[in-house]
């Protein structure tokens, strides 16, 4: 299916979200409006827009204006249809400053409150129930996953409505011995990337002994097991459908030396513009 077209779809005054690719806001969607659309026949299909939460100045009067390519532009998500709960490991947004930041559960707490972690700052936080959302791409005019209810079976609508309340077993929910994980690293050379693993044991309150599928100990002999900190730890990924191909400019993790790597961290390691003395003696 063909994507949208940018001029029909971003009009003047059309509510927007955006996304950044500045350091310190990837990862985030902010709402803004369009102010000045993609001329409908030029090739460079670049659109003005009005944050409604940054502003351009210190004083906070002036909102921040960006003339951005479309691909960093979306519609806002719908609003959810009803009040609902979130799962230990289940992917959301989280708003926090001024944004809709990806993040995931890593803990459902008592009173509606969750401990999201995000992957991008390696941090955790605790949030309301009232300040996240379920976390939705928007692929081809269409949300990914789709609202509630709205699951088409056929050429009907069906309701699929869950009524999700956090059990004592969720609320409870831990890294558990014998947990298929993610563990990530702040060593040298191993920034950015993303390991499987699984929980040997608890050693205390916030640190894990877990053993690597794909690393191996100095000797070659058997997988490397380490601690790591619950705050470098993460639910393994749920299966995904096989993908044909990836949209311009698109976020996406790859799969290189054993890990998975943030594509920025990727393309340095790869396509890293090397030293002359890094490539031999037959460099001429």
């Amino acid at each position: 299916m063909a994507s949208p077209d940018p001029t029909t779809l971003f009009k003047k005054g059309s509510a927007v979200e955006i996304s950044s690719d500045d350091e310190g806001f990837r990862g985030a969607w902010y709402s803004g409006t369009v102010i000045r659309p993609a001329p409908s026949r030029a090739k460079d299909k670049r659109v003005l827009v009005e944050y409604e939460t940054l502003t351009a100045d210190e004083a906070g009067k002036k909102r921040l204006r960006e003339t951005l390519d479309w691909v960093q532009l979306r519609p806002p998500p719908p609003p959810e249809t009803r009040r609902r709960g979130f799962k230990f490991s289940e992917e959301v947004d989280a708003y926090h400053n001024d944004g809709w930041w990806e993040g995931v559960v890593t803990e459902v707490l008592e009173g509606g409150r969750y401990t999201v972690f995000f992957r991008g700052t390696r941090e955790q936080m605790e949030f309301e129930g009232s300040e996240l959302r379920v976390h939705r791409e928007w692929k081809d005019g269409n949300w990914v996953p789709p609202l509630e209810g709205e699951e088409k079976v056929g050429p009907q609508k069906v309701s699929t409505v869950d009524k999700l309340k956090p059990s004592k077993e969720t609320v409870k929910a831990k890294y558990t011995k014998g947990m298929l994980v993610e563990v990530s690293s702040d060593e040298d050379g191993f920034q950015g990337a993303w390991f499987a693993a699984t929980i040997i044991e608890q050693q205390k309150e916030d640190k894990f002994l877990i053993e690597y599928k794909s690393l191996r100990n100095d000797d070659d002999t058997e997988f490397l097991r380490e601690e790591a900190d619950a705050m470098h730890i993460r639910p393994y990924p749920p299966a995904t459908s096989v993908v044909e191909c990836f949209n311009l400019h698109e976020e996406v993790d790859a799969l290189y030396n054993d890990g998975w790597w943030f594509c920025k961290e990727v393309l340095e390691k790869i396509v890293g513009i090397a030293e002359p003395q890094d490539l031999g003696d037959d460099v001429s």
